[in-house]
């Protein structure tokens, strides 16, 4: 895969061409993105409630499930039958968003509670993709 560098900057007065200097990479993008191939699995955000962690309303979400949650990771749960994707706070059994208007979800003994993986990363579509659109 050929990398080509764009460097955005303020006042720009002039265009020249990004591709006069590239640079091979050796990896393969999936390689560069998934460290545990046969545990990992691609799911699409849905919602605002990530916004201030990152994660935009159809960003496609790489999520590891090889990788044990820790304090502080976005997951994506299964929690009451419905697939989630929020920060753990593993201390106070909580699930936190990054929108203010969004209630911490708490998790009760009494829940249906299974973390499905750990979102590693996150990738935007900034032009409509078959992949991007529900």
């Amino acid at each position: 895969m050929k990398i080509i560098p764009i460097y955005a900057r303020a006042g720009i007065t002039g265009f020249e061409s990004p591709a006069e200097e590239y640079r091979q990479l050796g990896l393969k993008l999936d390689e560069l993105l998934i460290q545990h191939p046969s545990a990992t699995f691609l799911g699409m955000a849905a919602g605002h409630s990530m916004e201030g962690f990152g994660i935009f309303d159809h960003d496609i979400l790489i999520v590891d499930r090889h990788v044990s949650p820790q304090q502080g990771d976005i997951i994506v749960a299964n929690f009451n039958g419905e697939f989630v994707c929020k920060q753990l706070d593993k201390q106070r059994r909580m699930l936190l968003s990054a929108n203010q208007a969004c209630q911490p979800m708490v998790i009760h003994h009494y829940d249906q509670f299974s973390i499905e993986g750990v979102v590693t990363r996150s990738i935007r579509c900034h032009r409509p993709c078959r992949l991007c659109t529900d």
